[in-house]
């Protein structure tokens, strides 16, 4: 199974809308150029850059000409409820109304969990999420398992953004500590990739489909932006393996359109049910702004 990881998406609403479309245009059309085609999209959080309806309508608006399944979830940055309305009992939700939802694959179970907390940069999970997220782990332990979220739960060593991580950590480190099967936690939220050890697994956050986090190490000013290339991760699972690529979608010869395709059925059940809808939709013309 192969999972394409993006992140960090920041679509925006007036002059300054084309640069953040164009780049999750391009880092798509890049996944799908990939042999054999990643088996679905992850895109962990951030996918607004105020929350604002329009961002979301014009976010629909691109992923519906993707033809592979998508999965969301909010950052901080985003607004739960505006993505919701935008998007609840859709596929891209796990046919639900929740920010947090459980998709079983045949060869996976991505587990989604909701990080956002009010007024605030920094993630929390809560008891009752934990317990649910303990729950979707255990409902299929001989399958790996992927657990996605905004907020990175370990120190990434930038000062700035390891002031906002996830707040209770340790308790998710209980909880993907006591399952086996957990192959990669997702996050984003750093605008970098980074990698390290967490919980008896590994912790990978995504880069940007928008731009990059400068690597300032030294102190706790914000670390700013540079120009470093727009790109995702790709995860490939094969059985309890599971190796990440590193994939830049720009400064690189990629392909920036969707390619032909037609819809076609996937698995697609939600925590609590098996069903098979078809996938998000077929594309045929340019998806690059």
């Amino acid at each position: 199974m192969r999972i394409a990881h993006l992140s960090d998406l920041h679509l925006m609403r007036g002059p300054l809308a084309a640069q953040p479309a164009a780049g999750l245009a391009e880092a798509l059309g890049r996944a799908l150029a990939i042999e054999p085609r990643p088996d679905c999209v992850v895109i962990t959080g951030d996918l607004a850059d105020t929350g604002h309806p329009e961002e979301y309508a014009a976010l629909r608006d691109i992923l519906r000409r993707c033809p592979v399944p998508v999965h969301l979830m909010p950052g901080n940055h985003d607004d739960p409820g505006a993505l919701i309305a935008r998007f609840g009992d859709t596929p891209f939700l796990g046919h639900g109304v929740s920010p947090s939802y459980a998709v079983e694959y045949p060869g996976a179970t991505i587990v989604v969990a909701n990080s956002w907390v009010p007024g605030s940069p920094a993630g929390h999970l809560g008891p009752d999420q934990l317990a649910w997220i303990d729950r979707a782990l255990g409902a299929r332990p001989d399958v790996p398992a992927l657990v996605c979220l905004h907020h990175p739960p370990v120190p990434v060593g930038i000062p700035f953004l390891d002031g906002m991580i996830l707040t209770d950590a340790a308790g998710l480190a209980d909880v993907v500590g006591r399952h086996q099967n957990v192959v990669r936690v997702l996050a984003g939220h750093v605008h970098r990739d980074v990698s390290a050890l967490f919980a008896g697994t590994l912790m990978t956050t995504a880069p940007s489909t928008f731009r990059q986090s400068a690597l300032r190490l030294h102190d706790a000013e914000p670390p700013g932006y540079v120009a470093e290339p727009v790109g995702f991760l790709l995860h490939v699972l094969d059985g309890a393996s599971c190796v990440t690529h590193s994939v830049a979608a720009s400064h690189a010869a990629a392909v920036r359109a969707f390619l032909p395709c037609q819809p076609h059925q996937v698995s697609r059940p939600g925590a609590s049910a098996r069903t098979r809808t078809p996938a998000v939709g077929s594309c045929r013309r340019s998806a690059r702004a």
